[in-house]
């Protein structure tokens, strides 16, 4: 029985993505006590995204730009996550979230196996209107935690600023006004009370 095959493949991935909820992220949560985890961070994004996609640089499916968002850090649960000023961890990033991509995304049938790996990869390339958006979401979400605790873990891993514009570099691509203001509130604003270190680059 074909539907039945399908059924137990899709609750076989469902089971699966428990696990995201167990791979902790260095994004404290507003209360400053315990870090979230990745299944929280795409939660998170998802609703930031139904409220602020009328600021997308181009008129964006909302739709898609959410399930890009909620699978994109599935291939964590195999890869584990990547600090994003971690530059030794991102030198084999690529390859240890490739071979995630495939062992997950391969519980699926067929159909939506291809359907969700496309989704990863658009995210990952960066080229459509909702990758981009997508992308500024995940930049600004933590931007904002980190913010709301008073710059905690930039402190605590002494985050520089050209770190942060570095990550930054194509954040304004999803969204102009939403880099514009977060910069201002949440990078200037940190850099002010000397939670991100000013350096020269």
């Amino acid at each position: 029985m074909k539907d039945l095959e399908n059924l137990n493949k899709i609750f076989d991935f469902c089971r699966e993505l428990d696990k995201e909820k167990m791979i902790t992220r260095q994004t404290y949560l507003t209360d400053g006590k315990r870090k979230e985890n990745d299944a929280e961070h795409a939660w998170h994004m998802a609703v930031m995204t139904l409220l602020l996609n009328q600021y997308s640089n181009e008129e964006i499916d909302v739709l898609r730009t959410i399930s890009m968002i909620l699978i994109h850090d599935v291939v964590e649960i195999d890869a584990g996550d990547t600090y994003a000023y971690d530059e030794e961890a991102k030198t084999t990033q690529r390859e240890r979230e490739e071979r995630a991509a495939k062992r997950l995304f391969g519980i699926l049938p067929d159909d939506l196996a291809v359907y969700f790996r496309e989704l990863w990869e658009e995210f990952e390339e960066q080229k459509t209107n909702e990758a981009k958006f997508a992308r500024t979401m995940d930049n600004i979400q933590p931007m904002m935690l980190n913010d709301a605790t008073n710059g905690k873990a930039w402190e605590e891993h002494n985050v520089k600023l050209s770190q942060i514009m570095k990550r930054n570099e194509k954040t304004h691509c999803g969204s102009e006004t939403l880099w514009e203001y977060c910069k201002e509130k949440f990078i200037d604003t940190n850099i002010k009370k000397g939670k991100i270190i000013l350096d020269n680059k």
